[in-house]
């Protein structure tokens, strides 16, 4: 393992998330690349519309994953004030699981309750996990938004369902789930600093309609 290699060190370990992250593509819906900057404005435009038509925006992942949708949901709704979902419940995987298949643990959920203009933010390393997959393709045919984070395999299933598909080009899990994490709280970190900016505005509109 790449771990207990003797010529592995901290700071080869860094310049690789730095190199990964260097190498990071976005490609919209018709598998046309976009320019990262550009396709984070499209994100955090995305999110502010539906902070403000008070929409929702769920996040699924498996594992690791998994454990990034919370946390990424919890932050979107403490920081910027928008609500957010995860199907991370174990009654509810149990029994999706149980009496249909683990296949559709994420795709049943949202058939009741994703509406149109809502949001899905599906995580993958593999961007082959059935449940993500069949969860993109619900969100679409519902009228939702997707939203896609994938690595491994550039031709990935995942990389070309959704809106805005967002890849890592990460042979390793933990290389690719640092570096989705470090594309996630970018995101976020956007968001909450389109709110700031908005939010000084409306605090000296008052002042400068006083000056004129």
């Amino acid at each position: 393992m790449r771990g207990f290699d003797r010529d592995f060190f901290w700071d080869s370990h860094i310049e690789e998330i730095r190199r990964t992250l260097r190498l990071f593509s976005a490609t919209d819906s018709l598998g046309q690349d976009i320019s990262p900057d550009q396709a984070f404005e499209r994100w955090k435009e995305h999110t502010l519309a539906i902070r403000e038509n008070r929409k929702t925006i769920y996040l699924i992942g498996n594992g690791a994953s998994a454990s990034m949708a919370s946390h990424i949901s919890a932050d979107l709704a403490k920081n910027a004030q928008i609500h957010t979902e995860v199907f991370s419940d174990l009654s509810l995987i149990t029994a999706v699981a149980n009496d249909l298949s683990f296949e559709q643990v994420f795709a049943e959920p949202l058939r009741r309750r994703m509406a149109e203009g809502d949001l899905l933010v599906a995580i993958s390393s593999s961007g082959q996990s059935p449940n993500v997959l069949n969860a993109a393709r619900e969100a679409m045919m519902r009228g939702g938004l997707v939203i896609t984070l994938s690595a491994m395999r550039p031709d990935n299933l995942l990389r070309s369902s959704g809106m805005l598909n967002f890849y890592i080009p990460a042979a390793r899990y933990g290389l690719a789930e640092t570096c989705h994490a470090a594309v996630l709280h970018y995101w976020i970190d956007l968001v909450v600093g389109e709110l700031h900016l908005r939010a000084k505005r409306q605090e000296r509109a008052p002042v400068l309609e006083m000056m004129k």
